[in-house]
């Protein structure tokens, strides 16, 4: 089965480990073992949106592109794309979330039937979503 990283999840995994709580870590690590983890492709969108508003500075030797291709290979993710049935259920009005992104996320989680590694308790009320953290 996979398990979904939300974009926080692949930022802190990046240059925060420490905020992952023990359950996060496990599931993360967990994932990487087995060769399931998966994030929804507009987490990368999400992480170029941080870089372009100065909310993430990268480290010297990356450009964004890089950055997030680092984070790709060290995770071993496999990006999952929008689908027409992911992006129907993103605004069918069951995730009660203003973000775009954050519709997304968890309608790919609930459409791959995965859980998704998320600190955003908005989520963890989402009927069909599985939350760890």
């Amino acid at each position: 089965m996979l398990i979904i990283c939300d974009t926080h999840i692949l930022l802190f995994w990046a240059d925060c480990r420490e905020r992952l709580t023990v359950a996060a870590q496990q599931a993360v690590e967990h994932g990487l073992t087995d060769g399931k983890l998966a994030c929804a492709a507009i987490s990368f969108w999400e992480i170029a949106l941080l870089f372009r508003k100065n909310r993430l500075v990268l480290p010297a030797q990356h450009t964004p592109a890089s950055y997030m291709d680092d984070i790709v290979a060290s995770l071993e993710l496999k990006i999952l794309s929008i689908t027409p049935a992911i992006a129907a259920l993103a605004e069918s009005g069951i995730i009660p979330q203003g973000d775009p992104g954050d519709r997304l996320i968890a309608a790919t989680a609930i459409a791959h039937q995965a859980p998704l590694i998320t600190a955003d308790n908005k989520l963890h009320s989402i009927p069909g979503l599985r939350c760890i953290w």
